[in-house]
């Protein structure tokens, strides 16, 4: 078999849709309209070099919630961001900390981000907005990969220091005396995918910030404060909970979206006597040979790693058979050195890579660019995490396809039964406890180690 002459997305969905037993298993069709972008001016304050690196990019124009955000953070308020994946949340916070660095070259800012892959993306994104407004700036990455060489340069000269919860926790706050030029002058704190942060790990993460904040205000500093996520039910009261401080909701997205086509399939039962039912990656071995001989780029959620390198070994078999671009497809998940990662996100933004078999390794907001399908093979267990999932398509103004394969589980059984549940409703709160005791009294321990209480 020889590959198919290009088409669209759409095109790809519906010959995939003729093919034997695929009509029979749609629990759900459902069309997401595209919307068009809502603008807003520059504010006058933002600073020249800002404005025009901004315009070397194309862009002649804010999207509101963009504005919205950095006239409240210049206001002084802390503000929590939610609008929908590639809707531009960088920029809400990227944008007012280099005016604040414009303005003091002394200022400094801390980007917390939950994963290690994330903190790269965003380092890339920072650096090149900088350089584009000619600001030499000194931006690093400060995790657990970071040589102990380039950690003395960090702590001496980082004016934004790029890490994650956990190695705050440990190496940061325990010392820092090494760290005083920083929390003397950290004028901005970001904290990247908010929603990561509930349950056990979320309430840590609280106890985190509190001692952050306590340390801040120790040396004078009273850091604003920006969170972001794109999928949460309750992100005021979630950052008012993480950090114990106010916040100003943006919730209202001016960013265009295109339009977007979710197909949920429930492959039928291999047995109707017994009610066996196979699992979900058949199907959506299927539905992502049709897009990939179509020559779209396409993303695959598998729930195991297992999963993962076995739908990426039998797309490979078949791409070969019908001499297809086999060194296109590739598969993601923890394990991968990170220079292996960096290289798949690297040929996605570029279109070298075709398509990509993942874990949810690739569910948070890493640049991946312009895909055109994302296929589930499996309900990912939450809506929350179904739409970060299939948002990982459609990243411009171009149509796009989301299809969620149900498996053999309950919650697989429910949503293929009653697939109004994903289209209704709206994501899960996140939850979690500061004061609970046993979290509680580890962080206790670890502030007396940092600052004695009067």
């Amino acid at each position: 078999m020889r590959l198919h002459q290009p088409m669209t997305a759409l095109d790809a969905l519906e010959r995939f849709l003729t093919e034997p037993g695929v009509r029979e298993s749609v629990a759900a069709r459902h069309l997401l309209p595209a919307r068009e972008p809502t603008f807003a001016p520059f504010p006058e304050w933002l600073d020249p070099r800002l404005v025009g690196a901004l315009e070397r990019r194309g862009i002649e124009a804010l999207y509101s919630h963009q504005h919205e955000a950095l006239e409240a953070l210049h206001e002084g308020q802390d503000v929590v961001i939610v609008t929908p994946t590639a809707s531009g949340k960088s920029l809400c916070y990227n944008l007012p900390v280099l005016q604040e660095i414009c303005e003091d070259p002394a200022a400094r800012a801390l980007y917390l981000f939950p994963t290690k892959a994330l903190s790269q993306d965003q380092l890339a994104e920072f650096r090149g907005l900088s350089e584009q407004a000619e600001m030499g700036l000194s931006a690093a990455v400060y995790d657990g990969d970071t040589p102990a060489p380039i950690r003395a340069v960090v702590r001496e000269a980082g004016q934004v220091v790029v890490t994650n919860p956990d190695m705050l926790s440990t190496a940061v706050l325990p010392h820092h005396t090494k760290w005083f030029q920083l929390f003397e002058q950290l004028r901005y704190i970001v904290v990247d995918e908010a929603h990561t942060y509930r349950g056990i790990f979320g309430s840590h993460v609280a106890n985190v910030l509190r001692r952050l904040l306590r340390v801040c205000a120790h040396y004078g500093s009273e850091p604003r404060i920006v969170c972001s996520s794109a999928t949460v039910g309750n992100p005021g009261e979630l950052a008012e909970t993480l950090t114990g401080r106010p916040f100003r909701v943006i919730d209202k997205s001016g960013a265009p979206t295109g339009e977007r086509h979710v197909v949920v399939l429930d492959p039928p039962p291999l047995d109707r006597r017994t009610g066996v039912r196979p699992g979900p990656h058949g199907m959506a071995y299927r539905a992502a040979l049709s897009f990939l001989r179509a020559g779209r780029q396409t993303i695959v959620f598998g729930r195991a790693r297992v999963a993962v390198e076995l739908l990426l070994s039998s797309l490979r078999e078949a791409m070969r058979e019908g001499r297809g671009p086999i060194d296109r497809l590739r598969g993601y998940r923890s394990g991968y050195l990170p220079s292996e990662r960096r290289a798949i996100e690297t040929g996605l933004r570029s279109g070298e890579i075709l398509g990509v078999v993942s874990t949810n390794a690739l569910e948070l907001g890493i640049d991946i660019g312009a895909l055109d399908a994302s296929i589930l093979a499996g309900y990912p267990g939450t809506i929350a995490a179904t739409w970060q999932q299939m948002g990982r398509s459609g990243r411009r103004q171009e149509t796009s396809v989301s299809i969620l394969v149900a498996g053999a589980g309950a919650l697989d059984r429910y949503v293929a039964t009653h697939p109004q549940y994903l289209f209704e409703s709206t994501p899960e709160e996140a939850r979690l406890d500061p004061e609970n005791l046993h979290v509680l009294l580890a962080h206790l321990r670890a502030a007396t180690f940092e600052l004695p209480f009067a």
